[in-house]
């Protein structure tokens, strides 16, 4: 059996690395940092073998059986038969057909096994003489091996999966065209490619089961803003035909907003309101429908105060190990989810089919982001992941509309300082993600190009990388390796959070997992050069998915800054230099402020269940590289954390 054969289950074990949900708190942590090197030598090894020009030959369609709806609700259970018909070279006796069902997020495994068991299968072929052995490889992995004789050109097996009373259970996520993945390997030799185009069908959200109530958070006075209302199902997929009426309230008055909203079916559960943002204050709006309340996150009107953009600038979609078309998620991320701000990320070399070996695809996702980006309105930026199973993760943005996969499993990039180098001159982000643990830990031996990696993703639904003591704490932490640590080496980072979705859900991945992310920007336009320049200055700050509005400065310096101790003049005149000043309004009651420096929890301001917190204090003896910054926590574990502050000689 060649190596990329052997590699294929370690492929599939990994891929759960790279899912949403933490492992239980227990979870062991990792001794030390451990470089992957075994998937590297996997995948170069998948590399390096010699394909037959039959591997990968033939064609594939899929019809759901009798009874299964063409577009069927996500998680329930269907059956489908996926007719194969093989290529002009067939496949030899000892060759073998594998399918796959999208390897992800749910689908049954296909068995042959047990009958009364989800994902039986059966496989067939009127192709006298030819006798098919199938049986279960991996996860949602079925290999058909080919006996008796070769199966001929023109030639066809049915795959008829979910044949038992179970059925087969569909990806928990819904999406556009949910790949059944039919590979081959033509001439028995242990190599297969997948077929030019795997058949799909379409998933779609479940019943109604909650309502997403949003609005900007902040806003001048009389400033017109939009409330963003979205029926969801119990994951939250969108899409949901919901019909009835929901009943809207504010506190205070939000002048232009309807007593009642009606939805109809073809609205998709989604509806924009424009409203004024009235007079200064903290508004809240009220939904009820699906018979409970849905507040919306606080809107700060105010006539100063920088503004806050959402983004979430990590995302995956199914053209690599997430869920979704790349215009599907960017229509999420703007009408679902109301984001300012958002990054599509697919992975450079992971998932079925790879980035960068597949130009159609980075085709699709650059016009994509191209059609969506909105000056003014709405941000979207081309970006990939730099997938380093050695260094650690990091993904990449691009402020522009033009840029190129850099592989981390080509020679020429796959050490951060040669990615860094790259990318020098042009308008380019990096971010190290999960960096504390996870999949895999950041290697912070090498320090952050200061000009093209001034922040780090602290939180995503891997958790958070900040501290042992963080709210939601990354799955399998490495000691040593958090971002606190990171920040001891003298290390200036700013922080976001973001989902590192693979859900089909940016922006709101937390309902999905006990962890999501966000990045709130700083910036007073929704604009990739205002975006850009707020990223580079970490004017930002993180949570782990609510919107809590979180303001604070150091002597009159924003978060972000890098503070001059002594002589510096700060750009906010009457403030004594070591004040520390905060607000923190929150969508739900917070628990406490906590204030970290450089390296300890120094104070713990409690909220006692309030809204509205906030915090006045002074920090003294303060030294040249010295950090602080504040991480404020809801009682349901909802967390904000705030750009630290770097004191300067």
């Amino acid at each position: 059996m060649r190596a990329a054969q052997r590699a294929f289950p370690l492929f599939l074990v990994l891929l759960a690395a790279c899912g949403p949900s933490p492992a239980p708190e227990d979870a062991p942590a990792a001794s030390a940092r451990r470089p992957r090197a075994e998937v590297v030598e996997a995948l170069e090894a998948d590399l390096r073998a010699v394909r037959h020009p039959s591997d990968g030959g033939g064609e594939a369609a899929v019809e759901p059986a009798a009874g299964t709806p063409p577009a069927i609700p996500a998680g329930s259970a269907g059956r489908w038969r996926i007719r194969y018909r093989a290529g002009p070279l067939g496949v030899a006796e000892g060759g073998m057909i594998f399918f796959q069902a999208s390897p992800f997020w749910g689908w049954s495994t296909p068995q042959v096994e047990d009958p009364a068991a989800p994902g039986y299968t059966v496989v067939t072929s009127g192709a006298p003489g030819v006798v098919l052995s199938p049986r279960t490889l991996d996860r949602q992995l079925l290999g058909i091996a080919v006996g008796g004789r070769a199966l001929a050109p023109g030639e066809e097996v049915v795959i008829d999966y979910g044949a038992g009373p179970a059925g087969a259970y569909t990806d928990r996520f819904a999406e556009r065209r949910s790949r059944l993945w039919i590979a081959v390997d033509g001439d028995g030799d242990g190599v297969r490619r997948l077929i030019a185009e795997s058949p799909a069908v379409d998933v779609v959200a479940g019943e109604a089961a909650q309502l997403s109530v949003l609005l900007p958070s902040t806003a001048r006075p009389g400033e017109g803003v939009d409330l963003v209302l979205a029926v969801l199902d119990r994951l939250g997929n969108a899409g949901v035909r919901f019909a009835g009426d929901v009943a809207l309230s504010a506190e205070p008055a939000l002048p232009g907003l309807p007593p009642a909203v009606r939805f109809e079916p073809a609205d998709g559960g989604l509806k924009r309101i424009a409203v004024s943002a009235g007079e200064p204050g903290v508004v809240r709006v009220v939904a009820r429908a699906l018979g409970g309340d849905w507040r919306s996150n606080p809107l700060q009107v105010t006539a100063g105060g920088a503004r806050v953009l959402w983004g979430d600038l990590q995302v995956h979609s199914g053209l690599s190990d997430g869920t979704g078309l790349p215009a599907d998620l960017l229509h999420y991320a703007r009408e679902v989810a109301a984001l300012d701000v958002v990054a599509l990320t697919d992975h450079d070399h992971w998932g079925m089919r790879f980035l960068d070996q597949t130009p159609a695809a980075w085709r699709e996702i650059g016009e994509a982001v191209r059609r969506r980006h909105q000056p003014g309105r709405f941000v979207a930026l081309l970006g990939f992941e730099w997938t380093s199973w050695i260094h650690g993760h990091r993904h990449v943005l691009y402020f522009d509309d033009r840029g190129e996969v850099l592989s981390s499993l080509d020679p020429r990039w796959d050490e951060p300082r040669e990615l860094w180098a790259a990318l020098r001159g042009r308008r380019a982000l990096t971010l190290a993600h999960h960096s504390a643990g996870g999949p895999i830990a950041t290697d912070w031996s090498i320090p952050p190009d200061p000009a093209l990696e001034p922040l780090t993703e602290i939180v995503s639904v891997h958790g958070s990388s900040e501290a042992a003591d963080a709210p939601l704490p990354i799955h399998r932490p490495v000691p040593g390796n958090f971002v606190r640590d990171a920040l001891g080496r003298g290390y200036r980072l700013g922080f976001v959070g973001s989902s590192d979705g693979h859900d089909g859900h940016p922006g709101l991945a937390h309902l999905a997992s006990p962890s999501g992310g966000l990045a709130a920007i700083l910036a007073e336009e929704a604009t990739r050069e205002a975006v850009y320049e707020a990223l580079k200055a970490r004017r930002t700050y993180a949570t782990n998915g609510p919107r809590i509005l979180l303001r604070a400065s150091f002597g009159g310096w924003p978060m972000g800054s890098d503070v001059p101790l002594g002589g510096g003049r700060p750009p906010l005149d009457g403030l004594p230099p070591d004040l520390l000043l905060a607000q923190v309004i929150a969508p739900r009651p917070l628990a406490r402020i906590d204030v970290v420096r450089s390296g300890r929890v120094v104070a713990a301001v409690p909220c006692g269940g309030e809204l509205d917190c906030r915090l006045s204090q002074t920090a003294g003896d303060l030294r040249a590289g010295e950090y602080l910054y504040l991480r404020a926590v809801q009682e349901d574990g909802g967390a904000a954390w705030s750009s630290p502050f770097f004191f300067v000689d």
